[in-house]
């Protein structure tokens, strides 16, 4: 099966900056997007930022300019480079990979569990 497992999260100083990674592995043919999204409890998820295999990236209009996505497809992994932190960004991140994998050729949907970003003075 496909694991999705993200690291990187803890605490920041507002102003400060933190950076996500997120591997994948198992029987993965190929992944067509990668992205992260937040939570905060109460709340929905929301995406904060994505890219594609064709490297095409979009990103949340509350992060743009702060944040950057990228990806090293070989390693199967996307990382989130998080700037000028504030309060608004304190959630659980979460990663989801968009995948077709071995077993039936097909197009899966997988999350990790999660890494919680807390920006606190």
């Amino acid at each position: 099966q496909v694991k999705v497992v993200e690291s990187g999260g803890g605490v920041a100083l507002p102003g400060g900056s933190l950076t996500l990674s997120c591997a994948a592995s198992g029987n993965i043919i190929s992944i067509s997007s990668m992205a992260w999204y937040r939570q905060d409890p109460g709340k929905q998820r929301e995406l904060v930022a994505a890219t594609t295999s064709g490297g095409t990236t979009s990103y949340a209009d509350s992060v743009k300019g702060r944040f950057t996505i990228s990806r090293d497809s070989a390693k199967k992994t996307v990382y989130l480079q998080m700037n000028s932190l504030n309060s608004e960004d304190t959630a659980v991140y979460y990663c989801n990979i968009k995948a077709r994998i071995l077993v039936g050729l097909r197009e899966i949907d997988a999350w990790g569990q999660g890494t919680q970003v807390t920006v606190s003075s």
